[in-house]
C-alpha cells in the first residue's frame, strides 16, 4: 500500500511556495485570481451541484462576492453531486472512514480522506488529490516558523528528534490521519515520531511522555496547558524543546503558561478539516494566511465583508487546490480579525487574529476529593466515535456532576442518551473519577454564540479561580 503522493507535484510546490514569499502583495493578488479562474472552470466542469450553482457565470472576471455562499450541510446533503469524480459515494466513504484499520489507506489508490469533528452538528468527510496534499505538504514544511533556525538546517528532516503527537487517535481525523501518512511515505518519519491518545488517563499520558521523552510535542492548547500543570505539579518531568500548537484558539495566557513551565518554545498554527494549513505563525507571533492557496472573507452575519481590524461574525473559506471537492465561499464558521498593517517579519501574506474553539477544561474530582483535569476534546471525541452523537452540549455542574443537553426528543433521543451515558461512565471510569452523577436534558435548546457554534463543553463557576484563568487566557 502506497500513500497518495506526488513527486512532480510536491517539487512544483514548494518552488511556488519558496517564490511566493518574496512576492509583492500584488503579485500575490494576481496568483489568487488566476488559481480562483481555474477552481470555478473545474467546478464548473466536474461538479454537478456546482455546475448548478454556478451556471451564467465568466470564471476569468466574475467577483468572488457575487457568487452564492455555500454550507457544510448542503454540501454533506448533496455530497454525491457536490464532488467531481463520480466514483466518490457518501455512503461508501463513510463506511471507510468507520473502519479504523484503514486510517491513511489511499482510497481509490488515489485519494487521502478524513472526516471532521461535528463541532457545528454536521460531520463533514473530506477528500483530498494528490496535488492537494502535496500544497499541504509544502505549507506545513516550508512556512512553519523555527524556533531554532541553525539546528534545522543541519537537521531538515528532525531525524535528531523524538515527536509526540498528543491527540485523537481513534478516528480518520485531518492530523492523525497526515501522520500515518508521512509515517508511510518515509520510513524516518516512523522511528522519529510517536502518537499519544487524548482518551488515556493525565496519569498514563504524563508517565507515557516521561518514558519516551519527546524533544517536540505536537498537540491542542489545551492539552499544552494541562502538561503544563502537571509539569508545575512535578508530575511531568520531562521538557521538550518545543510545542506545537492547533485545532482550537490559543491564547496568549495559555501561551505563557506553556512557555513557562515546559521551559520550550511556542508555536501555532491553524488549519481545519476543509484546508489543512490554513495558516502558520511567523518569528514575530503573528498569524499569516497562506492566502496564496485559499481565500479567508471575514464577513458579517449577512455575508457582508467586514473592514480590517473587525471581528467577522463567521470566515468564508474558498479552497484554492481542491478540485476533487470544491469549496467555494464555504462558511467555516471561525470568527477573524484581518490586520491592518504588514508585519514586521516581511511576509506579503496578510496577519489574522482567529477565534476558534472555546470549549473548556473540567475539573472534577477523583475518589479521595482530589482534583482532574478532564480535556475538552477528549470529551467529544468520546461522545462522537462511541456515542455516534455530534450535537450536544454538556455543562458541568459540581466536581462530580454533569448535565447532558441533547436537542433531539422523541424516541430517537432515547438511544442516544443510553449510548452518552455508558460513554460517560466509562470515561470517567478510565479518567480515575470518583462516580458521576449525570443530568440528562432530551430536547434542549443548545445556545449558540455570535458565530453559529455551540460551546460544547462548559466549566462551572467552581473551578478554582486561578486555574479557570489560566486555561482560559484570562
Amino acid at each position: 500500500m502506497s500513500a497518495v503522493f506526488d513527486s512532480a507535484q510536491s517539487a512544483a510546490v514548494a518552488f511556488d511556495v519558496l517564490a511566493t514569499d518574496r512576492a509583492t502583495p500584488a503579485a500575490l493578488a494576481a496568483q489568487q485570481r488566476t488559481r480562483l479562474t481555474r477552481l470555478l472552470e473545474a467546478a464548473m466542469h466536474g461538479s454537478p451541484l456546482y455546475r448548478e450553482r454556478l451556471r451564467g457565470i465568466t470564471p476569468a472576471s466574475v467577483a468572488l462576492g457575487a457568487l452564492p455562499v455555500v454550507t457544510k450541510e448542503e454540501l454533506m446533503q448533496r455530497f454525491d453531486q457536490w464532488v467531481s469524480d463520480p466514483q466518490l459515494k457518501l455512503a461508501e466513504l463513510c463506511a471507510f472512514t468507520a473502519d479504523p484499520r484503514r486510517i491513511a489507506e489511499p482510497y481509490l489508490g488515489k485519494y487521502v480522506v478524513w472526516e471532521s469533528s461535528g463541532t457545528s452538528g454536521q460531520p463533514g468527510v473530506f477528500v483530498q488529490d494528490a496535488k492537494a496534499m502535496a500544497t499541504y505538504d509544502a505549507l506545513e514544511a516550508l512556512r512553519r516558523s523555527v524556533p531554532q533556525p541553525l539546528q534545522r538546517w543541519l537537521d531538515p528532516l528532525y531525524l535528531s528528534e523524538r515527536i509526540a503527537f498528543v491527540g485523537a487517535t481513534t478516528g480518520h481525523f485531518a492530523s492523525y490521519v497526515s501522520i500515518q501518512r508521512l509515517c508511510q511515505l518515509n520510513p524516518w518519519a516512523a522511528q522519529v515520531m510517536r502518537t499519544f491518545s487524548i482518551l488515556q488517563s493525565t496519569a498514563s499520558l504524563v508517565e507515557a511522555l516521561n518514558d519516551y521523552a519527546p524533544t517536540i510535542i505536537s498537540t491542542y492548547p489545551t492539552v499544552a496547558a494541562l502538561l503544563a500543570d502537571e509539569a508545575a505539579r512535578g508530575t511531568l518531568m520531562h521538557r521538550p524543546n518545543e510545542v506545537w500548537t492547533g485545532g482550537e484558539t490559543l491564547t496568549p495566557g495559555v501561551c505563557k503558561w506553556v512557555e513557562k513551565s515546559l521551559n520550550c518554545a511556542v508555536r501555532n498554527s491553524y488549519g481545519a478539516s476543509e484546508f489543512l494549513t490554513m495558516g502558520w505563525e511567523c518569528s514575530h507571533g503573528h498569524m499569516h494566511a497562506n492566502t496564496d492557496w485559499l481565500i479567508l472573507e471575514p464577513v458579517d452575519a449577512k455575508h457582508r465583508p467586514v473592514r480590517p481590524g473587525q471581528e467577522s461574525h463567521t470566515t468564508l473559506l474558498t479552497n484554492l487546490v481542491n478540485t476533487v471537492q470544491p469549496l467555494i465561499r464555504y462558511d467555516l464558521g471561525d470568527q477573524i480579525t484581518l490586520g491592518t498593517q504588514r508585519c514586521d517579519c516581511g511576509s506579503p501574506l496578510p496577519v489574522i487574529e482567529v477565534a476558534g474553539r472555546h470549549d473548556d477544561p473540567l475539573t472534577m474530582l477523583d475518589r479521595n476529593e482530589r482534583p482532574v483535569t478532564l480535556l475538552p476534546l477528549a470529551l467529544t471525541t468520546a461522545l462522537e466515535d462511541q456515542a455516534a452523537v455530534f450535537e450536544f452540549q454538556l455543562r458541568q455542574r459540581d466536581g462530580h456532576t454533569l448535565e447532558l443537553r441533547l436537542p433531539q426528543s422523541g424516541a430517537e433521543v432515547v438511544s442516544a442518551l443510553a449510548r452518552c451515558r455508558n460513554v460517560l461512565h466509562s470515561f470517567a471510569q478510565q479518567q480515575g473519577l470518583g462516580p458521576i452523577r449525570l443530568i440528562e436534558k432530551p430536547g434542549a435548546t443548545l445556545p449558540r454564540g455570535r458565530s453559529g457554534k455551540v460551546q460544547r463543553v462548559v466549566a462551572c463557576a467552581c473551578l478554582p479561580a486561578g486555574r479557570k484563568a489560566r486555561v482560559r487566557g484570562a
